[in-house]
């Protein structure tokens, strides 16, 4: 569903991937490990779009994004490809409510269809009582919910994660590795996730072990 093929990237003269050849299955969780400098981060990038690679071909369900002019690149990746950072990157003006919605409407969906669905997977991540709070307002663990539910609204062929538990205490760590988890077997969402965290990474359906540019195993 998700296919590079020969991705390279360099920064300079430093050549940070070297050639990534990967393969994600739909409704797969798939983790990416490796030490830092590894080029965990820029694979996840490019697999977004938000970077080009220098050579090489990133399919995602039959489709070469990197192919597109870039105003349907942007509506491709807004529509396929849901983002969970560190930092949950919440805009900080708008309730939780508003932070998932704004996705779709990004995408022109009605603002009617757009705010139910919205309501629909805040009260699947236990959410109802806080769509009106601000991230302010809202726990390490809330907002990192609310992020995951932004992720979701457009129902995206796949999320993209970086680091997503790396600011998280243990209660919330936990709680949302178990919601990844929910979510596949809920609504069949697949996962690549560039973690740390090596119980995350026990949990996934695969481990794909990144070293200088390179995948190892």
């Amino acid at each position: 569903m998700v296919e590079t093929k020969g991705i390279t990237r360099s920064f300079a003269s430093l050549q940070v991937l070297k050639g990534i050849d990967l393969s994600i299955n739909e409704g797969e969780i798939v983790a990416v490990v490796g030490p830092s400098g590894a080029g965990k981060t820029t694979l996840l990038q490019i697999m977004g779009t938000l970077d080009r690679p220098d050579s090489g071909t990133l399919s995602i369900k039959g489709i070469e994004p990197f192919k597109l002019p870039e105003k349907e690149r942007a509506a491709f990746r807004n529509r396929h490809i849901g983002f969970v950072f560190q930092f949950h990157q919440l805009l900080p003006e708008f309730t939780a409510l508003e932070n998932v919605m704004i996705p779709a409407l990004i995408a022109r969906r009605s603002y009617e269809e757009t705010e139910k669905k919205a309501k629909g997977l805040l009260d699947f991540l236990h959410l109802t009582e806080r769509i009106k709070h601000k991230p302010s307002e809202l726990s390490g663990g809330e907002k990192q919910r609310v992020a995951v539910a932004r992720a979701l609204i457009n129902s995206p062929s796949v999320i993209l994660a970086d680091e997503p538990s790396g600011s998280l205490d243990t209660k919330n760590k936990d709680e949302l590795h178990a919601l990844f988890f929910d979510l596949r077997r809920e609504m069949g969402q697949t996962f690549v996730i560039v973690t740390h965290d090596e119980q995350l990474a026990m949990l996934a359906d695969r481990i794909i072990h990144m070293k200088d540019g390179i995948i190892t195993t």
